[in-house]
């Protein structure tokens, strides 16, 4: 089996058809890989624009990539796209997060109509496999591909936002990082409509207690210091896009606050918790940090 991971680099550009921005693609980058973690082949493509008239300013610093140098491209989007797809073959696709491969299907849909990407048929999100090896990554904080190699002790250069070259950090990740039994779980059948629409599905914080998708049985705290169930002592405020209340301990009296995010995913609701604060702070206004009302308990 081999895998390719894809990077792109793409300019904001404002569509008159669709009356919306686009997020139109300019490099293609890619490093195909065996089960032996070995570098076999290396795909980069610049694509000359046919939506945007200038580059962002933002993008073209990030990348270091001129608007002339774009428009003097040999290669339009559909070159790329026939000339990625033999690189692909059948390879297990895989991006650094699902955000280039939405940004592939979108240049797909208004290039070709189509909003399904045919000469793919294995996925895996390489971000949510290396989360999981490391054991970081929350509801409210993805891990960047810059944090991961800080994380291995991988060195990062100065080539950072450039196709080929994030392409080949994060294989180096992947290297870091290899043990195909977990992998395997990880890579997905991406030929099916089940697949479009989990990719598709836009995932959103809870920020109502009300809501019926919040299981309340599931906002406790255990104590951290001798692990028994702690008594919930103010009520549910919301804050940074999460619910916060103050704890106590029954048996070491041990007093924290404990903040729950409540994500509504593809699969389900996730609910993460982490405590914030060693001890109750004082309420002296009845309102929470964010200037919101607190949130009734009935």
């Amino acid at each position: 089996m081999s895998y390719v991971i894809l990077d792109l680099e793409w300019n904001a550009a404002f569509s008159k058809k669709r009356k919306k921005y686009i997020n139109e693609i300019f490099e293609f980058g890619a490093v195909k890989i065996d089960d032996a973690m070995n570098v076999i082949d290396e795909f980069s493509m610049l694509i000359r624009p046919v939506i945007g008239k200038f580059m962002n300013p933002y993008v073209k610093k990030l990348t270091n990539v001129t608007f002339d140098e774009l428009k003097s491209a040999e290669n339009d989007f559909y070159d790329a796209m026939k000339a990625f797809s033999e690189f692909l073959g059948d390879s297990v696709l895989m991006t650094w997060s699902t955000s280039d491969l939405l940004s592939l299907i979108e240049n797909q849909s208004y290039f070709a109509g189509s909003d399904r990407l045919s000469f793919m048929n294995r996925y895996c999100d390489l971000q949510s496999y290396c989360e999981h090896c490391l054991g970081v990554g929350s509801a409210s904080r993805q891990l960047g591909l810059s944090a991961c190699a800080e994380l291995l002790a991988i060195p990062v250069e100065g080539n950072q936002h450039r196709a080929l070259y994030d392409a080949q950090l994060s294989a180096e990740c992947l290297k870091a990082l290899f043990k195909k039994s977990i992998l395997d779980e990880f890579i997905e059948d991406a030929s099916d409509e089940e697949f479009y629409r989990k990719l598709t599905f836009k995932s959103r914080l809870i920020t109502d207690i009300r809501n019926p998708l919040v299981d309340r049985s599931q906002m406790f705290f255990d104590c951290p210091e001798c692990g028994a169930r702690c008594v919930q002592k103010t009520k549910w405020n919301v804050k940074s896009k999460s619910f916060k209340a103050f704890f106590v301990c029954p048996e070491c009296k041990n007093e924290f606050a404990g903040q729950v995010y409540v994500k509504q995913k593809y699969e389900g609701i996730v609910f993460t918790k982490k405590i914030v604060e060693p001890k109750p702070e004082p309420d002296k206004t009845g309102e929470s940090s964010d200037s919101e009302p607190a949130i009734s308990e009935n």
